[in-house]
């Protein structure tokens, strides 16, 4: 009898290395004429081979996790079957699958003045950077942009890492805006954090990676508040999570692309702070975000004899044009920001 198992076995895995699936039709048919011990060989509590077939093999992912915990013969070919049906029934609907390029969605600012500068606005889903040294209107304008977004009906997401959450909301009334009334009816959310809980995630999936590192919604619990699906989020500011990386400049550098990337993943448009001095060639703390990012706006408080002045430009947006000059803006009580776009600074 022992003879006999070890014969069975060798003949498994040349029928595996013989094995030449086009389709999952295919592999369904495979599966079907697998003895229940053959089916062992591909399936059991370490592994499941059709689980990475449809994954790999097919790029099939959904499929790939409808698998994942299927351990038995006839609930492997019940789940490639109702996918197979399921996937009739949407081509029959909506007609053969169709490689198409979506259009890209573009998302006003909304700031008075702003939008003249980028007469399309940003590709929603982007990563904007919002550079500028202290007092330049960095965290007045983003609060606006909440406030804008609000108005048009989206849901916005402030993480702040610096400010309290309270002296926000304080700071918005100040220019006649009710951060009371945009949590109220559940279009806002403005969370104080720890630069060191956003951070501590990444040690965690360092060390189980192999290879990639991927950031899941599950796996940063508490950053993405559950059942708020954010349009924009607002991360104030990424000076703070640098600082939380002092030592670790790779890992900040893993971690800033994963969270980009997340956001993006998730539909949303990001506005991210970071801090710079006043007279720097570079962008950002460490010079890496301003590359990642798919757009960058600088703020400047500029000194001009006694006084100084405030200004902005748009350094670069990935796939739209933009006026390429520094442009004063104003901050003014009871309104907020307003950007002159027709007159020019000069430095």
């Amino acid at each position: 009898m022992g003879g006999n198992s070890k014969k069975e076995d060798e003949t498994i895995v040349i029928a595996e290395d013989e094995i030449n699936i086009e389709n999952l039709e295919e592999l369904r048919d495979f599966i079907r004429n697998l003895s229940n011990k053959a089916f062992a060989h591909y399936v059991n509590e370490e592994k499941n081979d059709f689980e990475n077939w449809a994954r790999e093999s097919f790029e099939e992912t959904e499929l790939a996790d409808l698998l994942r915990k299927k351990k038995t013969k006839e609930e492997t070919i019940q789940v490639i079957d109702y996918f197979l049906t399921r996937e009739e029934i949407k081509e029959s609907k909506t007609g053969p699958k169709k490689q198409e390029i979506p259009e890209v969605e573009w998302v006003k600012i909304g700031v008075p003045g702003f939008d003249e500068l980028v007469p399309n606005g940003v590709p929603k889903g982007s990563s904007v950077l919002i550079s500028g040294g202290p007092g330049s209107g960095k965290t007045t304008f983003c609060l606006q942009v909440l406030k804008q977004a609000v108005e048009n009906g989206e849901k916005c997401l402030y993480l702040t890492f610096e400010e309290n959450a309270l002296r926000l909301k304080q700071h918005m009334k100040s220019y006649g805006w009710d951060p009371v009334k945009m949590e109220k009816d559940g279009y806002t959310i403005i969370k104080k954090m720890q630069a060191f809980d956003l951070s501590r995630s990444v040690e965690a999936l360092l060390a189980k990676a192999s290879g990639e590192l991927t950031i899941e919604l599950d796996e940063i619990e508490g950053i993405i508040p559950k059942n708020f699906k954010p349009d924009r989020i607002i991360l104030d500011s990424l000076s703070a999570v640098a600082a939380a990386f002092t030592g670790k400049e790779e890992g900040y550098r893993i971690y800033i692309e994963q969270l980009f990337s997340l956001f993006k993943s998730i539909g949303a448009t990001s506005f991210l702070i970071t801090e710079i001095e006043q007279e720097t060639n570079r962008y950002s703390r460490t010079g890496i975000e301003e590359f990642l990012a798919d757009a960058v706006f600088v703020f400047y408080n500029i000194r001009q004899k006694n006084v100084r002045l405030n200004a902005l430009e748009v350094l670069k947006i990935r796939g739209t044009s933009h006026q390429k000059k520094i442009v004063p803006f104003k901050i003014i009580k009871g309104q907020g920001i307003i950007v002159y776009p027709q007159e020019e600074v000069f430095t």
